[in-house]
């Protein structure tokens, strides 16, 4: 099946002086008061006209919103977004994607005023701006010139530093969550192992300081990858192994963050197959693989000075006649034995290969793995935060920081001893479901820290409440590249515990 045609974004430059174009006006703003700063450079009709629409509407400053107007002097559209009063930078990304989206189908230009906004503030809100024009709708039929939109100024005082920050960073990480978001949102008939491997090496082609390595279902009978394997094995679509390293500019000699994503590229349960409902859905269950795969492009193309790895565990879960059953006993590259309770409990397969791939090939300085794992993740945490688990407090500490500083919120949730008796085993070294007695969630970080060595710093997120939702103010319905921003911060900030430190 053709790739679809990719975003089309408008082209945003940065000034300090108002231009003369009057197409649409967005104005982001925190309270009544720095709304003067943001108005003087228009005329007093139009200033009067706004201040009023505003003043009426009981428009909430505090939470992410807008207002539209229209007949305000030569504008044809005026957009007024929240931005929050507490400066955050994930407050001005959602803003500007709240103002990207609600101009979606707007063919004219945009003018940002950004006030008294700092540089930085600025670039996150241009940004913003990018994240919010993304489209889900790839495959539908375009009419011609429909994607042919004006361009974005924004209007700041700081109007060269926050051009510097947005080409360093902000134009990266659009590209990586529109990658994100594209093969995660993409079907199964569409995006498979190998097709998989095939975007991201077109992705990540010409960039500097990127290797790309591959497994084949040949390489991984050869190790002895029998979990991986084994789920793939009712698909007429082999699994693979997706390695990509980025080394920056200075970090030859240093160990690197390895993030491993769970990738099912479409999940049916195999033979303990889903339910019918939402059943398409299930295309998205490869997001932990597209978020660390677009956190690392994001890093390589704004070419930050990390070391970091991307390992993606790629494999459809299908059941024919050669399809694992409930029962069998798979062994993974690790040796430890796995009796499998349910085949729709694939993801911990395919990660426990690919965490013991990475124990026994890269000298990880910490390992985090992202999956939509479970479901019984939202029965704990809603739609609010992904689950974190980690046995290394210094470790969770900074994915805590990260996902809060980024605007993707983890809860730490624990990984208790008991979980071991609760997946036991009579017949192998462990089975790949509890014995039912709550904490799945739980229990399924148990089993994959089984399958890496505890000396290992390694924490898992499990995104299954987060990754994918329905449309709102700032996202169209489907993926939400949940995992891209929070691992890019979390990896140009990353600080090593003390050798003692837990």
């Amino acid at each position: 099946m053709a790739q679809p045609a990719s975003q089309q974004l408008r082209l945003v430059q940065f000034v300090e002086q108002l231009p003369a174009d009057r197409g649409a006006l967005v104005l982001p703003v925190a309270n009544l008061e720095e709304l003067p700063t943001s108005l003087r450079d228009l005329t007093t009709p139009e200033r009067t006209a706004i201040q009023r629409a505003l003043e009426t509407s009981e428009f909430n400053f505090s939470s992410p919103g807008k207002l539209s107007l229209r007949g305000i002097g030569d504008w044809q559209q005026v957009v007024i977004v929240a931005v929050g009063e507490d400066g955050r930078a994930p407050d001005y990304e959602r803003a500007g994607a709240i103002a990207g989206r609600a101009l979606l189908s707007e063919s004219a230009t945009v003018t940002v005023i950004a006030g008294a906004m700092t540089g930085e503030a600025v670039s996150n809100f241009a940004t913003g701006f990018g994240l919010g024009e993304y489209r889900s709708d790839l495959y539908r039929a375009r009419e011609e010139g429909e994607g042919d939109r004006g361009a974005v100024t924004v209007v700041s005082g700081s109007a060269l530093l926050a051009q510097s920050i947005y080409e360093n960073r902000g134009r990266a990480l659009i590209a990586a969550m529109n990658w994100t978001r594209d093969i995660s949102n993409e079907p199964g008939n569409a995006v498979y192992p190998e097709v998989f491997v095939d975007r991201a090496r077109t992705a990540f082609s010409g960039v500097e300081g990127i290797q790309i390595d591959v497994l084949d279902e040949t390489a991984m009978n050869e190790l002895g990858m029998g979990a991986i394997l084994g789920v793939g094995r009712g698909s007429e679509r082999p699994p693979r192994l997706l390695v990509v390293r980025y080394t920056g500019p200075g970090t030859e000699d240093d160990r690197p963050i390895v993030l491993a994503g769970k990738g099912i590229t479409f999940d049916t349960g195999g033979i303990s197959i889903k339910p019918r409902q939402n059943m398409e859905n299930m295309r998205m269950d490869m997001s932990g693989a597209a978020s660390v795969t677009g956190a690392v492009l994001s890093l390589a193309l704004s070419r930050a000075s990390v070391n970091v790895v991307a390992v993606s565990a790629l494999a459809e879960n299908m059941p024919d006649g050669r399809a694992i059953r409930p029962g069998d006993v798979l062994r993974a590259l690790n040796g430890k034995t796995i009796q499998v309770i349910s085949t729709d409990a694939e993801g911990r397969l395919v990660l426990a290969d690919g965490l013991s791939w990475i124990e026994r090939n890269l000298d990880a300085v910490a390992v985090v793995d992202v999956a939509t794992l479970t479901g019984s993740v939202r029965g704990a945490l809603s739609n609010d935060y992904a689950g974190l688990f980690s046995r290394h407090d210094w470790l969770a500490t900074q994915l805590l920081e990260a996902g809060d500083a980024a605007g993707e919120p983890l809860w730490r949730l624990p990984i208790h001893d008991s979980y071991a008796q609760d997946m036991r085993s009579t017949v192998a070294d462990i089975r790949n479901g509890s014995t039912g007695n709550g904490g799945g969630a739980g229990t399924a970080a148990y089993f994959l820290g089984e399958f890496i060595s505890r000396d290992i710093p390694w924490a898992h997120l499990d995104i299954a409440n987060m990754a994918w939702s329905g449309a709102s103010d700032w996202k169209p319905d489907g993926s939400a590249g949940f995992g891209v921003r929070l691992l890019d911060r979390f990896v140009r900030e990353f600080e090593q515990s003390m050798p003692n430190g837990r």
